[in-house]
């Protein structure tokens, strides 16, 4: 068993606010870049500290709604993944519980999005203080927000992994390099070699050559591909690791 403390069945039922909190990750492949999207908070608690998006969730309003509602005040793009990350609830998170046993509590919701930076445009307008930042440059942030940044991270390279989440967010057509460009900006650039990387994507089966070229530079034209989900249904529930 756990080490949690036993109380008893005096206590009363704890009162939630429900916050939605989003991580949402840009990945900058131009640059070589993994930002965060933060937000400068204008009041208490936690005046002119950066935080996550967050909202608290509206009367008649889902989470994953509040979730979209978030991206949709924050920034205007076409392709992009959004799932559940995680609950953050432990008492005292938020400073604004009193300390009381019968004081709100506040539980963060939080989300995970990815997007490509030159697909994505922040809205600015009623959002000064929203800025894209360099996820391996993160300011302390405010409440528990970067724990929920750790989490989520661990999240993105997790799935980048293991599922097709790229092909989410990146252009219907690519090259096998801007998909290659696209993990090391966000995994690193030691993850994998090139050619090993290629090797292992086109041995699942599930890119389908179109058969056109694109030139960029003076080398070779590169192979456009197309993710296929129908070849990709088989493997669905299979470990897969990508890299």
């Amino acid at each position: 068993m756990g080490n949690h403390n036993l109380t008893s069945i005096e206590q009363p039922i704890a009162e939630f606010k429900v916050g939605v909190d989003n991580v949402i990750f840009s990945v900058d492949t131009q640059q070589n870049r993994l930002l965060i999207l933060l937000v400068k908070r204008k009041k208490a608690p936690f005046a002119n500290f950066f935080s996550l998006p967050g909202t608290l969730v509206k009367a008649g309003e889902s989470l994953e709604d509040a979730a979209y509602r978030i991206l949709s005040e924050k920034i205007e793009v076409d392709n992009l993944y959004l799932e559940q990350l995680y609950t953050f609830g432990e008492p005292g998170r938020d400073p604004r519980e009193n300390q009381d046993i019968f004081g709100e509590r506040y539980l963060s919701v939080s989300y995970f999005a990815l997007v490509r930076y030159e697909d994505t445009h922040l809205i600015t307008k009623g959002n000064p203080q929203a800025v894209w930042h360099l996820l391996n440059d993160s300011p302390k942030l405010a409440f528990d927000h970067n724990r929920i940044l750790d989490y989520g991270y661990q999240r993105l390279k997790n799935k980048l992994e293991y599922s097709p989440i790229a092909f989410k967010v990146l252009p219907e057509v690519f090259t096998l390099n801007d998909l290659y460009q696209f993990y090391t900006t966000v995994l690193g650039e030691n993850f994998s070699d090139y050619s090993n990387f290629r090797a292992r994507l086109l041995k699942l089966g599930f890119l389908t050559d179109t058969g056109l070229k694109v030139s960029r530079g003076a080398g070779r034209p590169a192979a456009l591909y197309r993710f296929d989900e129908e070849a990709f249904a088989v493997l669905q529930d299979k470990p897969l690791v990508f890299i």
